[in-house]
C-alpha cells in the first residue's frame, strides 16, 4: 500500500482536526507521539462514539492491535461488538488486507495516519469513511493507538448498520497519507518559533530583525 506525505490540513473533519491538533501540541514538545495519559482533548465525551482505543503487541513480526473499547456507531458498522479481540480477527480476512496496513504504518512510524475510503451502504448509497489514527508510545515505543472514525454521505441520509459487512463490495480507497509534514499547532495570535520579527523604537527609525528561537 503506498502511503502520501502530507500536512495536517488533509484532515476533512473539524472534530478530527481538533483531536489531531492536541495531538501535536503535545508531540511538538520533542518531536515524539505522546503518552496517551497526556492526551485529553476537550469535549472528549462527545466523540466517544466515535473512538476506538487499541494496545499494540508488538511482540510478534507485525504488531498486533488489541480493542479496548469502541464506540457504539463503529460497532453498528461492523455488526458487532469485539472488545478484547485483535483487530485483524474483527475485520476478518476480507478486510484486513485493506485495513491492518494502514494501522501498521502508523505503529512503524509512531505518526498519525489519515485514510478515505467509500464504502457502499446496504442501499447502495455511497458513504465517506475518514479514518484518523493517533499513535501513542511510552520508552521509545507505540504501545496504543486512538482511531477516530467519521462517516459521510453526499445524498444525506444512509444506513450505518452492517455498513462495512452488508454488501460485496469492498472499500474503495481514495486517499492513505502519513501526516509527516508541518507538524505544530500554532495558536491564535502566538508567534512560533524561528518566525522573524521587526522591531523600531520610533517611528521612522532603523528596523532591527530579531529571529525568535
Amino acid at each position: 500500500m503506498d502511503f502520501a506525505s502530507a500536512a495536517p490540513s488533509v484532515v476533512k473533519s473539524i472534530r478530527q482536526r481538533d483531536l489531531l491538533n492536541t495531538w501535536l501540541r503535545l508531540y511538538a514538545r520533542q518531536q515524539v507521539a505522546p503518552a496517551i495519559w497526556e492526551y485529553q482533548p476537550a469535549r472528549l465525551e462527545e466523540e466517544l462514539s466515535d473512538l476506538i482505543y487499541y494496545t499494540v503487541d508488538n511482540s510478534a513480526a507485525l504488531p498486533r492491535l488489541i480493542i479496548q473499547s469502541e464506540g457504539t456507531r463503529i460497532s453498528y458498522a461492523y455488526g458487532h461488538t469485539g472488545k478484547g479481540v485483535p483487530l485483524d480477527e474483527y475485520i476478518g480476512p476480507r478486510l484486513a488486507p485493506s485495513v491492518m496496513p494502514v494501522y501498521h504504518e502508523c505503529v512503524a512510524r509512531g505518526l498519525p495516519v489519515y485514510s478515505v475510503a467509500d464504502v457502499d451502504d446496504i442501499y447502495g448509497r455511497v458513504v465517506a469513511y475518514e479514518r484518523l489514527l493517533l499513535p501513542f508510545q511510552t520508552d521509545g515505543q507505540v504501545c496504543h493507538v486512538i482511531a477516530s472514525l467519521k462517516t459521510f454521505c453526499e445524498d444525506g441520509g444512509f444506513e450505518i448498520k452492517n455498513l462495512m459487512r452488508g454488501n460485496d463490495a469492498l472499500p474503495r480507497p481514495k486517499l492513505c497519507a502519513v501526516i509527516d509534514r508541518d507538524l505544530f499547532h500554532r495558536v491564535p495570535g502566538r508567534i512560533a518559533a524561528a518566525d522573524l520579527v521587526e522591531v523600531a523604537d520610533q517611528p521612522g527609525e532603523a528596523t532591527e530583525i530579531i529571529e525568535l528561537n
